[in-house]
C-alpha cells in the first residue's frame, strides 16, 4: 500500500525518479533461504549434474558441492540466482 502511494506521487510529480527508484530498490524482498536439502532439490529437479548446475549458475562445482554438503551457505547474489531458478526454471538463465 506504502509503494502504490509512492507510486502516485511520482506520477503526480511530486516525487522524483531517483527517490523512486531507491524507495522501489528498498521493497525488494531479500532473497530466501537455501538449505542444502532445498538446493540439492532444484538441482535434481532441474535433472543435471552439479558441473552443469554450477555452469549455469556462473560459480565453481566445489562451490556447488558445499553448498549441497551444507559445508558454506551461498551469498546474496546466488541466492538471488537460486531463486529465480527455483521460480522459472533452468532455462531462464540459458
Amino acid at each position: 500500500m506504502v509503494h502504490e502511494t509512492a507510486t502516485g506521487l511520482h506520477e503526480a510529480g511530486l516525487l522524483d525518479t531517483v527517490t523512486m527508484r531507491e524507495f522501489d530498490a528498498l521493497c525488494l524482498p531479500p532473497p530466501p533461504v537455501f538449505t542444502p536439502e532445498r538446493i540439492r532439490a532444484l538441482r535434481a529437479r532441474c535433472n543435471v549434474s552439479q558441473p552443469v548446475f554450477a555452469a549455469f549458475l556462473n560459480v565453481s562445482k566445489t562451490a556447488i558441492a558445499s553448498w549441497e554438503s551444507g559445508e558454506k551457505k551461498p551469498g546474496p547474489t546466488a541466492r538471488k540466482l537460486l531463486d529465480l531458478v527455483d521460480r522459472k526454471g533452468l532455462d531462464v538463465l540459458a
